[in-house]
């Protein structure tokens, strides 16, 4: 399409086919007019422009599982991203414009600036996806201009950076071709080895034939990325990883919505929450190298070890309790406890309640899940601890916090009817108790919904 045909009412039309309610559509009409009056204000020499959608998502179980080869419980929200493109010439310079803040920055062919040097900004992200397709394509990659908008909560646990890494993606694959081209279309024959390749980008890792280079500065997995591209509208996902296996899904309980609550305390994890992030994956890799030395191995996640035929979880315990590593043996063995009964025991046990609509048992697998990760991840702060029981006392049927930690957001899954007025008795309880964070929170109504799609 070009830029003096469409419309924001084509747009909210494309996001309401692509899966997204009516209400949360139309609720983007803002977003799409800021991007579009940034469009008509650059005067770019080609008018062709495409657009995409990328949500945010939910972990509903699966707390640090990901990167250290685990599973997880996840859907996408209608909260996300709207991305336009604009196509330069081969060797031209990138432009990303945050439309929300007028914000834009011009990332060159040469990618001269330090790695790293936009940590603690937005620009971080696609900075890093730039870098790393330049790198892996071993090529010129034609720039272009990219304006993007939002109305997920920053910094929340509900991916809004793992969403501007891929519909950064998107853009930049649209104008160049990348997946139709080598060496990305051998090593990414669909979304799930995509999702894979995008945590990534994103942690710095190698993947299979496409290198790796500096990363955002996290050592996160591909749960994230996973969920904003494979999501189904109306399902939660189980899937595996390292490497990236979809298990099955089920449907959300029978006339219930999750309402989901950030609770303004914000944790960028390139920023002030890096160290407490990447303290709980050193943990978990501490214990694959203790393993490892014990038993002259060379297993790279801690689900590889699990995973074996005949593992035995208390021996591993006794193990971790007996260690010298640069974390206390307690420290470990709570770590593996988590990570163990998260992936292995608690989200089968939650989805086969799902799938029997057993709510109630669902719920007391959901319980011991923020249990273990209050004793053992010690990702959890006041407010989401008290987010949590709030839901709980106000009538949710289950709750828990979600996503890296140290600030973030909590879901409740409660009657739909009713949703709102549990929502306006949610909030003003944690307003009562937290004024300062709550200040800065956000509480609003979500199904899950479709993975990222094209517009046009």
């Amino acid at each position: 399409m070009s830029t003096e045909t469409i419309g924001s009412s084509d747009i909210v039309r494309r996001l309401t086919e692509g899966g997204l309610p009516p209400r949360s559509a139309e609720q983007k009409r803002d977003l799409i007019e800021r991007c579009l009056a940034v469009l008509s204000s650059r005067k770019e020499s080609t008018s062709e422009i495409s657009a995409f959608f990328a949500p945010g998502r939910i972990e509903v179980l699966g707390k640090h599982t990901d990167y250290a080869g685990g599973d997880s419980l996840l859907c996408a929200v209608s909260h996300g991203f709207v991305f336009f493109a604009i196509e330069r010439e081969t060797g031209s310079p990138l432009t990303i414009v945050n439309a929300a803040t007028g914000e834009s920055i011009e990332l060159s062919p040469d990618t001269s600036e330090a790695a790293g040097s936009r940590r603690g900004h937005w620009s971080n992200y696609p900075d890093t996806v730039w870098r790393r397709l330049i790198s892996n394509a071993g090529r010129t990659l034609r720039g272009g201009l990219i304006v993007f908008d939002s109305d997920l909560p920053p910094s929340s646990g509900i991916s809004s950076s793992s969403a501007l890494v891929v519909g950064t993606f998107l853009c930049l694959d649209h104008l160049n071709g990348l997946l139709s081209s080598e060496p990305f279309r051998s090593e990414l024959r669909n979304r799930e080895a995509l999702g894979d390749y995008l945590g990534c980008v994103e942690n710095g890792r190698d993947y299979p034939g496409l290198p790796g280079t500096s990363g955002v500065g996290t050592t996160g997995g591909s749960e994230d990325q996973t969920a904003i591209l494979c999501a189904r509208s109306g399902e939660l996902q189980h899937f595996s990883f390292s490497p990236t296996t979809f298990r099955h899904s089920v449907g959300m309980p029978d006339g219930q919505v999750f309402v989901i609550a950030s609770s303004g305390v914000f944790a960028e994890k390139t920023g002030k929450a890096l160290s407490f992030y990447n303290r709980v994956g050193a943990r978990a890799s501490a214990i694959v190298e203790v393993w490892n030395r014990r038993h002259g191995a060379r297993f790279a996640t801690l689900g590889d070890i699990v995973r074996q035929g005949d593992f035995d979880p208390a021996a591993m315990r006794r193990l971790l309790l007996e260690s010298e590593s640069a974390f206390a043996p307690e420290s470990l063995a709570g770590r593996f406890e988590q990570f163990f009964r998260e992936s292995f025991e608690i989200i089968p046990a939650a989805v086969a309640s799902l799938e029997k609509k057993d709510i109630v048992a669902f719920a007391g697998h959901v319980a011991e899940s923020q249990r273990l990760a209050e004793l053992h991840l010690e990702n959890q702060v006041p407010e989401t601890i008290a987010l949590v029981q709030l839901a709980l006392e106000e009538g949710a049927a289950a709750a828990s916090a979600f996503g890296a930690g140290f600030g973030g957001s909590v879901w409740a899954i409660t009657d739909e009817v009713g949703a709102l007025e549990f929502l306006s008795r949610w909030s003003a309880r944690y307003r009562m108790l937290f004024p300062a964070s709550a200040a800065h929170s956000r509480f609003f109504v979500e199904r899950p919904g479709p993975g990222a799609f094209s517009l046009f």
